[in-house]
């Protein structure tokens, strides 16, 4: 897969300043859902840069640093537990992925988006798999996924340092799951996804 195939169908038409946007954390149990936008400049290859998921956590900390350095502009955009709670898990993703690109400071002229839609009048594609497909979208899922880990090992897991942040991200482990139930939920936890866990609760011990 020519990781610049969708990057090339824009700049074809005429567009310059491509924005790829993606998120992490839409599955975690606490903390922020976290999405960045980055526009890189036409024709740029990184070498190594793919979906975060695939990467080891010291490749994505190398990654981040080059893109940062290369990229005509980067945003991040962050929702907040209560927020997801009150207006779902999904549109708390485009909320974020909305904040990110309008962070940016340059203002694109098209938008590649990891299978979503942001509610921004500015010509998008979404991908499905964007973040395997396409380099603008892996470059903001870097930076996305550092930026949040980053804050689960450093601020979070600081404010909370009984619950493992730092090593499970606020993800569902065994851990997390055993901790919320014998500490309660701390204040970032996401409310609405606590029900199953708190009611299963006798069948963790």
């Amino acid at each position: 897969m020519d990781m610049l195939f969708y990057e090339k169908e824009g700049w074809g038409q005429s567009y310059c300043r491509i924005a790829g946007v993606d998120e992490v954390g839409r599955g975690c149990l606490f903390g922020d859902v976290v999405a960045a936008a980055v526009i890189l400049p036409e024709g740029l290859m990184i070498e190594g840069v793919d979906d975060s998921k695939k990467l080891t956590a010291k490749k994505r900390e190398a990654l981040y640093e080059l893109i940062m350095e290369q990229a005509l502009a980067v945003g991040v955009g962050h929702v907040d537990s209560s927020m997801i709670d009150e207006i779902n898990i999904k549109q708390a993703s485009r909320l974020a992925m909305k904040k990110a690109v309008e962070g940016l400071g340059i203002r694109p002229d098209y938008m590649l988006i990891d299978a979503e839609k942001i509610d921004l009048p500015l010509p998008q594609r979404a991908i499905i798999k964007g973040d395997a497909n396409s380099q603008s979208i892996a470059a903001a899922s870097i930076i996305a996924k550092v930026t949040r880990d980053r804050l689960c090992e450093g601020l979070w897991e600081d404010l909370y340092p009984d619950y493992g942040i730092a090593i499970h991200k606020g993800y569902a482990t065994k851990l997390h799951r055993e901790r919320i139930v014998t500490l309660g939920p701390t204040p970032m936890h996401r409310r609405s996804f606590l029900g199953r866990i708190l009611v299963e609760q006798p069948t963790l011990f």
